[in-house]
Order: structure tokens, then sequence, then C-alpha cells
């Protein structure tokens, strides 16, 4: 461990910005790795990204640029990958560079479709990462609060305290707290699993389901998070902690939610197809819905929510009908 470890951030969009913002305000340099070339130029010419929290202007002194991942990993102790999971494998493709002695935090918020694993398991797994080197920079927090400068809460979670307390030292600022927890498995399937919960407060919004409805949707939808992370890794957790309710209230109520949106789409009557071609931005619990699905027939948890959202969005069921089932099933 580096005294004053040398940082990458991974990925172009609007959580990357956000991370690079925040490092920027911490460190005199780092790696900002983005396959958008024009993207690059736009930054080094007027200091702001062109597609996402344009708002958000950076000391290029500070920045090193790049598209080529294999320069961004070369030169970083610390990585830290903030790019759709849909995506990660086929970035992971070009790399020559080795992550064997690399420390991998991430700020991806769902499973990787191609082994439906969350992400630290696919780097555990497939690439033989030890968990004391693996991290989660999870919320709750939306990165475009984060260009506002508005108050914001992160959990940085990892085996190893050190390397957490390295990285909420390096995101923390005048409108960051931070604080680090060891439930690396736990947080990351609730930030996971919250994007589902999201999708179906935006499916019941969408179809004309009002407050009272929705309170009871998250206040079940905690419940069975904590069933589900429970059957998957049984560890000592609150679940009303900020990283686990607090993230899923935020994503399911949020006017800055992707997945929320998604869902309000699919409530109202759009296909998927045609909502995912609407949207400018993936929404992390389309797949998330399939992977946990999947996933909860090994493991027997009661899960209805997700049930439902799978059946609308996989089995092309009636939005409707299943959530008026699915009323009967809540409490």
């Amino acid at each position: 461990m580096t005294e004053n470890p040398k940082f990458a951030v991974i990925g172009g969009g609007s959580w990357a910005t956000a991370i690079a913002k925040m490092l920027g305000e911490n460190l005199p340099e780092f790696f900002w790795y983005m396959r958008n070339e024009n993207a690059i130029e736009h930054i080094k010419n007027h200091r702001h990204n062109p597609n996402y929290l344009s708002s958000v202007e950076f000391d290029i002194k500070k920045l090193h640029l790049t598209s080529d991942i294999n320069e961004a990993v070369a030169y970083a102790d610390y990585i830290i990958f903030a790019i759709p999971s849909a995506f990660l494998s086929s970035e992971l493709e070009k790399l020559t560079e080795s992550l064997k002695d690399k420390i991998i935090f991430s700020a991806i918020k769902g499973i990787v479709p191609e082994t439906s694993l969350i992400v630290g398991e696919h780097f555990n797994k497939i690439y033989d990462i030890p968990f004391e080197n693996i991290g989660v920079i999870t919320g709750p927090c939306h990165a475009e609060e984060v260009a506002l400068e508005r108050l914001s809460y992160l959990t940085i979670a990892c085996g190893d305290d050190e390397k957490a307390k390295i990285v909420a030292r390096c995101l923390s600022g005048n409108y960051i707290k931070t604080k680090i927890s060891d439930d690396i498995i736990g947080t990351e399937y609730a930030a996971m699993l919250k994007n589902i919960y999201a999708i179906a407060a935006g499916i019941a919004h969408g179809l004309g389901y009002g407050d009272n409805f929705q309170s009871v949707l998250m206040s079940n939808g905690i419940r069975e998070m904590k069933k589900f992370i429970r059957k998957v890794h049984k560890m000592k957790r609150n679940i009303n902690d900020s990283a686990y309710l607090g993230d899923l209230l935020v994503t399911g109520y949020s006017v800055f939610s992707r997945n929320r949106m998604f869902g309000n789409m699919i409530g109202k009557g759009y296909t998927v197809k045609s909502a995912q071609m609407e949207m400018s931005m993936v929404a992390e619990g389309y797949y998330a819905a399939k992977s946990a699905y999947n996933l909860n027939l090994g493991y027997g948890a009661k899960t209805p929510i997700i049930d439902a959202v799978y059946s609308i969005l996989y089995e092309g069921k009636s939005a409707k009908k299943v959530f008026e089932k699915l009323t009967d099933k809540l409490d």
C-alpha cells in the first residue's frame, strides 16, 4: 500500500463524472478513462463533460484523460469502475494489463449479464482478485445532486477497513459525507435490488397508483430485500441503514432515478424495447430483475415484487393485471 495511492476512474457517464469531480477536489492528479474520444477532447478544451453533468467544471491540470483503458490501469493503484454493468465485460476484454495487484472499487449498481454476478463477485471469480482488494461505493446518492453540490452521503464497503478509509477520504468533501462498512456483498446486492424496486415504483406511478400505495410498496420492498440478501450472504447488518433503506428510498422516489423513469414508461404502456430506446441512459434494474429472479430460484426467498417486475419485463404480462394481483400480496 502506497502512502499516496494513484487513482483511475473507468467510465464516461454521470457517475464517473461525479466521482471524477469528487476525486478532483481531493487529489493532485488522477487518470480518467472513457471510450468517447470526442468527449475527451471536449473536456480538454472546455473543462466539462458534454454528455453528462455538464455543469461540473474540471481542473484540467489534474486530469490525465485517456481512451486507452490499459494506460489508466497501468497507472493506478486504485481503480474505480463506474460504467453500466451491461458493458463491463466488453470493456474488460480490452485489458492486456493485469488487475492482480490492483485494488478495485465498484460504483456499478447492477449485475454483469454474462455471469449473473454482482461486480465484486465477478472480479473475484473471473479475475481472481481477493475480496480484501475489492470494494463498493454505494449511496444513497444521485450523481446529479453531487453535480449540484447538495449534501450527499456515500457508504464505502470493503473487507479491508484501511482501503475503505482511503477511498472514503478521497471522496469526502464539504457536501459529501462518507462512512465505511465491511458488508461488501450485502451493500452491493442492495444497490442492485433497489433498482428493481424503483422500477416497480415507476410502474405503479405510471398505472396511476398514489403515494399511499407507494409507501406500502417501499415498506414491503425493504423487507423483501432483507430476505433476499440474508439468503445470499448471512451476516449481522441493519437493513435500515442508509446503504440499504436510504438507497432504496432515493432510487424509488427521486425524479433523477433512471429506473423509476423506466418503470413509469412501462406503467404508461410503453413496451420494454420502446422505453429503452427513448431513454438516453441505461436502467440497471432491467438486467437486475432477470438475474435476481433466476438467482432466487435457487434461494427460495419470498419476493413477490421482484417476481412481478420480472413477469412484466421478461414474460410480457400486463402491468395492470400483475399489479392488481401484487396488491393482495403486500401488507
